[in-house]
């Protein structure tokens, strides 16, 4: 549970400082970013509550899409610049970001591993064929 509140509050943390960039430092201003920003937000908290709540292996793979992507757009804006925006890698928003970012991709990783060897040594496979087709649990 302790990965689980670890991961899931380095997603919402993320998203709260794309929330705090978008509102209060006038990032919704800006073409393009300002909505993706708010997305970064909303998809931030859903995925965070949904780490928390649901034990399963999807919420943890949205934490290291979420932490990957976010970070990568990020490196991305700060070398060649990204729609238009160009930022540094200094400053407490961005590295703030940045850290619980890495923190979300780990956090998942290590999440998904847990799930792993949890369902191996319960003896039930991560997947099974079903009438020709691979469901996943």
């Amino acid at each position: 549970m302790i990965l689980r509140v670890i991961t899931a509050a380095a997603v919402i943390v993320s998203a709260a400082v794309h929330f705090k960039l978008w509102l209060i430092d006038d990032f919704s201003s800006i073409p393009t970013i300002g909505p993706l920003f708010l997305l970064n937000a909303a998809g931030g908290l859903a995925i965070g509550v949904l780490v928390l709540v649901w034990r399963h292996w999807l919420p943890a793979l949205a934490a290291i899409g979420f932490g990957a992507s976010t970070l990568g757009a990020f490196i991305i804006s700060a070398t060649v610049g990204l729609l238009g925006l160009q930022e540094s890698f200094r400053g407490t928003s961005e590295l703030t970001a940045a850290a619980a970012e890495l923190v979300a991709i780990f956090g998942g990783i290590a999440l998904l591993t847990v799930w792993v060897v949890r369902r191996r040594s319960a003896g039930q496979p991560e997947n099974r064929l079903t009438a020709g087709r691979a469901h996943l649990y």
